[in-house]
């Protein structure tokens, strides 16, 4: 699938995969529940209907992390359907585990890097909304680089929005939180909802890794830009 607005085949990876301790549980749910929810990466576009069985809104979030507010989100919203990108195991297990604890019908995982999920497998024009909640700062100078809202990335994911939908992200890192809004902001195809920052949307938890942060005295902060 092509696009003249994607990013190259050859990409800076904004993560590093390490071989993270996975629990039991989350090995169970890996193993039982990843051919049910799993979506295998593919160069041809989804399908949505018949992955979810029904036609919705259809939000994708990028690097859930443990998968703590994406099931909370589902849950709270079950008239939409939720497509998750992780790399990481025991990410994708820990939510596994929580889609077959909260029998969630409504939520799928791609278990691969983002720009090429979102380059391949989603079309134009398709999504409700994105989400990207806490995605790593590389905090230092020179891993810059590495953060994953450039502006070819950004440009695609405009792209894949619906007009009207919405691109929602979240970080507690100041410096990122000024790169993001800078770089949101020159997106043609975006118009930010509020000016600078947002106040944090209902639907979006706060969840154990924001209250920790929160309570250590970092700021929080939203930017939500809507699809022109």
């Amino acid at each position: 699938m092509s696009d003249t607005g994607a990013p190259p085949s050859r990409h800076i990876r904004s993560y590093v995969l390490r071989q993270g301790r996975i629990t039991q549980a989350q090995q169970r749910a890996y193993d039982a529940l990843l051919p049910a929810f799993g979506l295998a990466y593919s160069t041809l576009p989804l399908d949505p209907a018949s992955i979810y069985g029904r036609n919705a809104p259809l939000i994708v979030e990028i690097g859930f992390g443990m998968g703590e507010g994406t099931a909370q989100i589902a849950a709270a919203h079950p008239e939409n359907d939720y497509l998750g990108i992780e790399v990481h195991n025991p990410g994708v297990g820990s939510l596994l585990d929580k889609i077959g604890r909260g029998g969630l019908s409504n939520v799928r995982i791609v278990q691969h890097d983002a720009v090429e999920v979102m380059r391949d497998m989603v079309r134009p024009d398709s999504l409700a909304g994105v989400h990207v909640f806490f995605p790593d700062p590389w905090h230092k100078k020179r891993h810059h680089k590495r953060r994953l809202l450039q502006a070819p990335f950004v440009a695609l994911l405009a792209s894949r929005i619906a007009p009207g939908g919405y691109l929602h992200v979240a970080t507690d890192w100041e410096d990122y939180a000024v790169q993001i809004l800078s770089v949101l902001d020159a997106e043609p195809l975006l118009a930010n909802t509020v000016d600078r920052y947002a106040p944090r949307p209902d639907y979006r938890p706060l969840t154990r890794f924001e209250q920790r942060g929160v309570r250590l005295g970092h700021a929080v902060f939203d930017l939500v830009f809507r699809r022109r």
